[in-house]
């Protein structure tokens, strides 16, 4: 039976480091033919590693930074996006995004669809979206944690329609983050950097024309375990390194495992690598210390997202064919 190596996804940073710097060199000077690059920061491990690469790569003068706090964000998450781009010496501007979100309505309807399962609800409440039933054996549903003004915590398991609305609503975060980064990056002649990590990326783990959408994506092809070994290497702030990853959406915080993938990242990067090195379920099990059923649901919540997210990565799509200027040089 095929096992799991000791160290599957160590690397070699300082040479994964030098191969990302001459392929966004590349893409800028051949392919996007633009001057630098912008990109959010999140104050996460993820924007943190791209802007150190960006900054390695092209000098931080061409690398221009946004903070783009709201509502519901973390005071965490500003300070220490803010303390990267001093770090690395890039130029930031912070954009404060609540009243652009609740212009178009992100707010309310969200706070509806919360109404429609806790009427009590004032809008003030901490809450999240979380996902149960999958390790029990059970089909995946998403459910609503709230802190009531007593302090006491409720749940909610949501109907499909009212879970739907608070993800539509909240997608509005990342598209609007996204909309003012490709306003600067068109105002200064630069390409949008995407910061998602392998497993975001095989797994969906992003907003369509949101956060999924960039001009290059230096670590889409790099586990999140991998991201952190870069990001030591990079001198990413230690603060950022010791954080646990959240989604930085909802006002309670909230965990990547809890909302979206089976088991904390360590253990969701191994399984994904042994998916992908056919490595029996069996093996995982042993592994991960869990059961060889448990083993086999997360390869099947593997493929599982893989199909249901598919529509993430798609362009949009045509009748037939069409020519791009790309491919020829027209007519002779």
């Amino acid at each position: 039976m095929k096992t799991i190596p000791e160290h599957p996804l160590r690397i070699d940073p300082e040479r994964e480091t030098e191969r990302i710097s001459r392929a966004l060199r590349e893409a800028l000077s051949t392919r996007l033919r633009r001057r630098g690059v912008v990109l959010g920061l999140s104050g996460g491990v993820d924007s943190s590693v791209c802007a150190a690469l960006c900054a390695r790569a092209l000098g931080p003068e061409r690398v221009f930074t946004l903070l783009m706090p709201e509502s519901d964000s973390s005071p965490e998450s500003r300070s220490l996006g803010a303390e990267v781009a001093r770090e690395f010496g890039l130029e930031s501007m912070e954009v404060e995004i609540s009243d652009i979100l609740r212009s178009l309505g992100c707010y309310q309807w969200r706070d509806d669809a919360i109404r429609g399962v806790e009427p009590e609800y004032d809008g003030t409440w901490p809450h999240k979206l979380v996902i149960r039933g999958g390790k029990e054996g059970r089909h995946n549903h998403f459910a609503l944690v709230m802190e009531g003004p007593d302090g006491s915590e409720r749940e909610h398991r949501l109907p499909l329609r009212t879970y739907l609305q608070i993800v539509a609503a909240t997608n509005f975060k990342q598209r609007v983050r996204k909309t003012l980064e490709y306003f600067h990056a068109d105002r200064l002649n630069y390409a949008v950097i995407g910061t998602p990590n392998r497993l975001e990326y095989d797994q969906g783990f992003f907003v369509k024309n949101g956060d999924g959408a960039a001009d290059f994506k230096p670590i889409a092809h790099l586990y999140k375990t991998q991201v952190y070994e870069m990001g030591a290497h990079l001198g990413v702030p230690d603060a950022i390194l010791r954080a646990r990853p959240t989604t930085d959406t909802f006002s309670m915080e909230q965990g990547q495992d809890e909302f979206y993938f089976a088991l904390p990242y360590e253990e969701m990067d191994l399984a994904l690598w042994a998916f992908n090195h056919d490595i029996p379920a069996a093996a995982l099990a042993e592994r991960l210390g869990v059961a060889q059923d448990t083993a086999e649901w997360i390869y099947r919540d593997i493929v599982a997202k893989r199909r249901t997210t598919r529509y993430q990565h798609l362009k949009g799509l045509l009748v037939e064919p069409v020519l791009e200027p790309c491919d020829a040089a027209g007519p002779k």
